[in-house]
């Protein structure tokens, strides 16, 4: 199904933080693994309501060498573990636009960052540099957590282990979500990781404001069980799906069961990673736009800021020279 790389070219976006050195070990490990070329580029930030005088051009200059040094402790880091076909820069200017942007120039087949960086207020009035990422870049994006936060597993937020070995797949048979699968097929072969795929069933009613007026408990158990009926038409429907589709990717030989479960679509993926010792996500950026998405924002937005994962975005996928498709496009558009 697969001849040949399907990545060759990686952007690793750091800010020296310790979710950034714990994404950097994931980076190198699989440009390693697949024989890419890495780029690490850091953003020298420079907000552009900032009138151009000379404090900002202090400031800058002393960030550039700041960056040139870290960049330097890194590259000879990078050298002593034998990974030759590297770069790196610093640019100036926004980080999540920079990024993008470099993605582009250098034909990025995947751009990994992590998930917390230094600016905590940034994370609170704009959201995290992350997802603003995985909105506008080019290719995938692998987004990587801090690992360890106290103690003694803080030490080792600099050093994470490098795993992948079972992989979760939400779909909601949208055509993002089954690219996603699709993607996901690479890597699992690429890394001889076994697939879970897992369908979330939501609730059709989200009633956090029903009193206990008998008027108001009576419609409530109404839309109760209409929901439960609702539910289980969704049931009967996609779980044949679901299954034909794990057996397709078990055809080709891939390990592979798939689960189907409910509750708030974000939180069921998170719990079922959990539950089923995943250590990685890779899920589509866009779905169906159901009830969830206008009152809980995006799902990949919400598993990302939940998971203590990696989460691998798939937007744009780039496949393998060769690569024939293994999930059919037409169950997308068969309800």
């Amino acid at each position: 199904m697969i001849s040949g790389p399907f990545i060759r070219h990686i952007v690793f976006a750091t800010d020296f933080s310790e979710s950034a050195a714990s994404a950097q070990e994931y980076a190198v490990s699989v440009a390693k693994a697949c024989d890419a070329k890495l780029w690490i580029i850091h953003v020298v930030e420079s907000p552009l309501w900032f009138e151009p005088d000379a404090a900002m051009a202090l400031y800058l200059q002393h960030a550039q060498m700041e960056a040139d040094q870290e960049l330097a402790a890194i590259e000879k880091q990078l050298a002593e573990r034998q990974l030759t076909a590297l770069e790196l820069r610093h640019i100036t200017g926004m980080p999540s636009a920079q990024i993008d942007k470099f993605a582009q120039e250098v034909g990025a087949d995947l751009v990994v960052v992590g998930t917390r960086g230094r600016n905590r207020l940034e994370t609170i009035l704009l959201g995290s540099t992350a997802e603003r990422v995985i909105k506008a870049a080019p290719c995938p994006v692998f987004a990587i957590p801090t690992i360890g936060s106290t103690g003694e597993e803080k030490e080792h937020a600099f050093r994470p282990r490098f795993s992948i070995q079972h992989i979760l797949t939400p779909l909601d048979f949208s055509s993002p979500s089954l690219d996603a699968i699709e993607y996901a097929i690479q890597v699992a072969r690429q890394f001889g990781a076994r697939m879970t795929l897992l369908h979330v069933l939501e609730p059709m009613y989200y009633d956090g404001e029903v009193g206990l007026r008998s008027m108001d408990l009576l419609r409530s158990v109404e839309r109760e069980m209409q929901s439960a009926e609702q539910r289980w038409q969704q049931w009967t429907y996609w779980r044949p799906q679901l299954e034909k589709l794990t057996g397709l990717v078990e055809s080709i030989g891939m390990p592979a069961r798939s689960i189907v479960a409910g509750g708030v679509p974000a939180d069921s993926i998170v719990q079922c990673a959990k539950e089923q010792d995943c250590d990685l996500i890779i899920m589509g950026t866009h779905g169906r736009r159901g009830l969830s998405r206008l009152r809980f924002g995006s799902v990949d937005e919400s598993v990302l800021r939940q998971s203590p994962y990696p989460v691998l975005t798939v937007k744009s996928p780039k496949f393998a020279a060769g690569h024939r498709r293994v999930t059919p496009q037409e169950i997308a558009d068969s309800k």
